[in-house]
């Protein structure tokens, strides 16, 4: 199996998380909706009060070895180890409906479906709904 080092993101990692995002984006067929900026990235997650926390996974592929097998895991382990550090009760997972792998793969680590438990739904307000609530 691949090495993996799952570390803390540098301000100097948004230009590869920005790629990141629009490929996930792209694989989910949503690229029209990514929006942020490399600088709003540097801005919202490495100011005095970041909006946001990151990690990165510095994947060294073994010879012969598949690059990406148990990567998944691994990230989702480090979030919990994270999250209970900063005295976190629970994280949430979004997932397309039709992304079963990634489904399949929550549910094996112990994660709830709350659609299915509980029947909850996640919902959104963007920038125009946003600024009708507030009259701006």
């Amino acid at each position: 199996m691949a090495s993996v080092r799952i570390r803390e993101a540098k301000e100097g990692d948004c230009g590869n998380i920005l790629r990141l995002i629009r490929e996930l984006a792209e694989y989910e067929k949503l690229l029209d909706q990514v929006k942020i900026t490399e600088e709003a990235l540097r801005a919202d997650g490495f100011g005095e009060n970041p909006f946001y926390h990151c990690l990165v996974a510095e994947i060294l592929p073994a010879p012969g070895q598949p690059q990406g097998q148990g990567i998944g895991s691994k990230i989702i382990r480090k979030v919990a180890e994270v999250a209970l550090d900063k005295g976190c009760s629970q994280f949430r997972l979004a997932v397309l409906d039709w992304n079963k792998r990634a489904m399949d793969l929550y549910k094996a680590l112990g994660a709830q479906d709350l659609t299915e438990a509980e029947g909850w739904h996640s919902f959104r307000f963007e920038r125009e709904a946003m600024r009708e609530l507030a009259g701006k």
